[in-house]
């Protein structure tokens, strides 16, 4: 909501639920909206910061050096930072401070610009959202990153359905499968980013091969904005994250017909021939 110290407590909230990474996003709106887009009105008047969407998006901004506090403030609290870019120009400011990945968002990804300032003058990983994406969009993005400087291994592409929020009936998991069978050997991994409302559908992403997760969450879903209603309160986070964690360690072989922790209840329980 344009509240740095909200941004600063929603760092220690993702810590503390467990989270990898805590992601921001930079935009700057004269650059990736038109001048009608910029001035005409929010398209949900209740949910706006500012009268006009530019002036709004403008209102929800940080700028960079406050990105470099949030940055330095994951590192305090023991969590990673890493940051969504719009356009260009942010880009450039978010390659500054070097963070361990880079995200290009649904809307962006087919900016050519954008991506090749990725390839060239960054050296982390870039993840992409392909919500809203043609087939043709995800080769191009392919094609860019697997051409000069063969930084394709740098890719995570995440399967993402761009709605807030969306249907379960609207992900598609097996999209994962797709991308796996596409792209396995060439990027890096590949991720879904979440728009629903729910927690059950990760552990089916993670049994197709997904390794990246994505979620939006806040503090309180009730808060003025139009991503609130697709967020995850902490409560969520947290359970998102456990059963996650938990599904890592059961999906795997026996390493023994007998496990340590049946020997007491074998010994007691089963059926002894005589």
């Amino acid at each position: 909501m344009g509240k740095f110290d909200i941004a600063l407590e929603l760092i220690e909230i993702a810590k503390a639920q467990g989270a990898a990474y805590a992601k921001f996003q930079k935009r700057n709106a004269k650059e990736y909206l038109s001048e009608e887009q910029y001035n005409m009105p929010h398209p949900e008047m209740h949910q706006a910061f500012a009268p006009t969407y530019g002036k709004h998006r403008e209102y929800l901004e940080f700028d960079i050096d406050q990105h470099s506090q949030l940055k330095a403030h994951c590192e305090k609290a023991g969590i990673k930072y890493a940051c969504s870019v719009w356009d260009l120009t942010s880009a450039k400011e978010i390659i500054s401070l070097n963070p361990d990945y880079i995200k290009v968002p649904s809307a962006a990804n087919n900016n050519v610009e954008l991506l090749k300032e990725l390839r060239v003058n960054y050296s982390g990983d870039v993840h992409i959202s392909l919500g809203m994406t043609t087939k043709a969009e995800e080769k191009q993005i392919f094609d860019i990153f697997n051409g000069e400087n063969n930084s394709a291994g740098r890719l995570v592409l995440y399967i993402c359905t761009s709605a807030y929020p969306v249907p379960e009936s609207e992900i598609y998991l097996m999209e994962i499968s797709r991308l796996l069978e596409s792209y396995t050997g060439r990027i890096k991994a590949v991720g879904f980013s979440a728009h629903y409302s729910g927690i059950s559908l990760d552990i089916a992403a993670y049994t197709l091969g997904a390794t990246w997760f994505e979620r939006h969450f806040t503090k309180e879903r009730t808060w003025k904005g139009t991503d609130q209603a697709a967020s995850l309160e902490p409560i969520g986070l947290y359970k998102v994250i456990r059963d996650l964690n938990n599904t890592y360690a059961a999906l795997r072989f026996k390493d023994k017909d007998i496990l340590d922790i049946e020997i007491p209840h074998r010994d007691k329980l089963k059926y002894r021939n005589s």
